[in-house]
């Protein structure tokens, strides 16, 4: 036995002193040759250290893989932890395993696609990426692309209309002729920081991410219903955890006076909201009307419930996979529901 010994196809063949397409077949069509013959090759095989051809240099002479990257915006280790693109992740999964087909996660955190761009098939990108680097990677590689929560030209894309599914949030909420809103963002300035946000450090177009085209909804019914918002009532959190809702929640509702609806870019926020509204005595929804987004199962199970948009992130996950597995350019746009619960 040689532990040390790199074997290739052509080397092993003729250790074994059989052809070349008999230990292929052995390992990648094994209706060419007899059960015993296939078995006794394998496991000859098996006790060198050969475990069959190379799958990298197959890829390359095929053209394809068999694997999808799919790109994040964030670490893996925070993306899988988050209940909303866990939940577009398995969407994802479960279309691209059942046709054969194998998922390559890359965390958006990386600078290039050049790692992974020869090794796999083509890629579906979760959600604007913020390093322009890998923004401007994935606007020009020749792969197959489709995006989710953004658009690019000539790819394929997944969608909700977050502009109006926000408007219809906020509109529900805003009952009151004497509201005093603060709205707790969700990454509408590119920070690892909790921090205000004042009118000349927000972009100019406001669609360049799905927190820009929620803020612009929440804008409009602002002022539908003639209300004043005050720039410096606007946060921006850097990502949607507990840990940095409370800290933004806690600078709101210190403040006086003393905003009386809070419109939240995610269900987490909202629900980091509420349990700081509790611990400072203020009832929800008689004194503080609160209001999230995504439908998520703990904030639709939360006492009191939260109202939000309920968007079907498995729903997204499947029709970016299918979209990528036909090669289509289509860019669809799915719908949501406003769940009114009892924190407004």
């Amino acid at each position: 036995m040689s532990e040390e010994k790199k074997w290739t196809l052509k080397s092993i063949a003729l250790h074994l002193g059989v052809s070349n397409a008999t230990v292929s077949n052995a390992f990648n069509r094994p209706d060419q040759l007899s059960k015993d013959k296939r078995q006794q090759i394998l496991k000859a095989c098996e006790e060198l250290g050969y475990f069959g051809p190379n799958k990298a240099a197959q890829s390359l002479r095929k053209g394809t893989s068999n694997i999808v990257a799919l790109v994040l915006p964030d670490s893996v280790e925070y993306m899988v932890s988050d209940p909303v693109a866990s939940s577009f992740m398995r969407g994802v999964a479960g279309i691209i395993e059942e046709r054969g087909n194998n998922i390559l996660l890359f965390s958006g955190t990386q600078d290039n696609l050049n790692n992974v761009v020869d090794f796999v098939d083509g890629f579906i990108c979760y959600g604007r990426p913020r390093n322009l680097n890998l923004f401007a990677h994935l606007s020009s590689v020749t792969k197959p692309v489709v995006t989710v929560d953004f658009d690019l030209p000539n790819r394929a894309s997944v969608n909700i209309d977050n502009t109006q599914a926000a408007y219809d949030a906020a509109s529900s909420a805003l009952t009151q002729p004497q509201a005093q809103v603060a709205i707790l963002g969700l990454r509408l300035l590119d920070t690892n920081v909790v921090c205000r946000v004042y009118d000349e450090n927000l972009p100019e177009d406001l669609g360049t991410s799905i927190a820009h085209q929620r803020l612009a909804g929440y804008q409009r019914a602002l002022r539908e219903k003639h209300l004043t918002f005050l720039p410096e009532l606007l946060w921006s959190i850097p990502e949607s955890s507990e840990k940095y809702a409370t800290i933004a929640a806690q600078e709101a509702l210190s403040l006086t006076p003393r905003p009386n609806v809070l419109l939240c870019m995610s269900d987490l926020i909202a629900l980091a909201a509420m349990r700081v509204a509790k611990s400072k005595g203020i009832r929800v929804p008689e004194e503080l009307k609160i209001v999230g987004f995504d439908g998520i199962q703990e904030a639709l199970l939360h006492s009191p419930s939260i109202t939000t948009i309920q968007q079907n992130s498995v729903e997204k996950g499947k029709t970016a996979a299918l979209l990528f597995l036909e090669r289509s350019t289509q860019k669809v746009q799915l719908g949501y529901k406003l769940i009114q619960g009892q924190s407004n």
